[in-house]
């Protein structure tokens, strides 16, 4: 099949499956940046003891997460774990074909203008890696200790205060110091990804190529900024505002 067999068809896959997880960030942000705003109308921690989706004084915060615990949220985890690993393997896949075809390690390439003098475009590979290895740093922290134990009560009971978790998380300087450099690694990965996706389904003329670079870095940077926010946010709350 010429979408499975062909570069064009791998490279379109890659962009597609990218552009999943692009949208999964930003909701995925958005839901962590309501314990930003939490902080700010007071409402910081706010978790009613019965331990009830949607609960009538909880946080905004804590109804986000709710709201990601739904049946239909929940459904789409296993198609969001499809996407990551096609994105993965595809990825690596491409990188092996341009090197194997240019005789070297060179770089992760889309055929562009813009990526013989991009940072980024040269180091993707190196970046995806980093990225995958906090992704599974993040899934220990978060994940692990909520959604997998609401699939698997019998491994141990679910936390169900979010906040206690962001704040026990990133109560230690060198554990933010980590998703900072994980976020801007998140950063370089995504400006050049975003516009290499528009690429790859033909949107690079001269004018919408200019266009869609410095949107794929005000998309990249809000992402990023978004989740610097809350990890530095959780900081503050857990070392100078309240006691764990």
């Amino acid at each position: 099949m010429f979408i499975f067999n062909s570069s064009i068809g791998k490279k379109f896959i890659q962009a597609v499956s990218g552009a999943f997880l692009i949208v999964f960030l930003l909701l995925h942000g958005t839901i962590n940046f309501f314990s930003v705003i939490d902080s700010f109308t007071g409402k910081f921690g706010a978790v009613a003891a019965d331990g009830a989706l949607f609960t009538a004084g909880d946080g905004l915060f804590k109804l986000g997460c709710d709201f990601m615990s739904t049946p239909v949220i929940s459904i789409m985890v296993p198609v969001l774990a499809l996407g990551f690993a096609v994105h993965i393997l595809y990825g690596c896949w491409l990188t092996v074909k341009n090197v194997i075809a240019r005789g070297g390690v060179k770089r992760y390439e889309v055929s562009s203008r813009a990526a013989a003098d991009s940072w980024s475009s040269r180091n993707m590979f190196v970046l995806g890696i980093l990225i995958i290895g906090f992704i599974c740093f993040h899934l220990f922290h978060f994940w692990a200790k909520m959604q997998l134990l609401e699939f698997f009560p019998s491994l141990g009971e679910a936390e169900n205060n979010p906040y206690l978790l962001l704040m026990t998380t990133f109560s230690s300087w060198w554990v933010l110091a980590l998703y900072i450099i994980w976020f801007v690694a998140l950063w370089f990965h995504l400006t050049h990804g975003f516009w290499s996706m528009f690429q790859t389904v033909g949107w690079d003329g001269q004018t919408w190529f200019k266009r869609v670079k410095v949107l794929g870095v005000i998309v990249a940077t809000l992402i990023c900024l978004i989740f610097v926010a809350v990890a530095v946010n959780a900081f503050i709350q857990a070392n100078f505002l309240i006691v764990l």
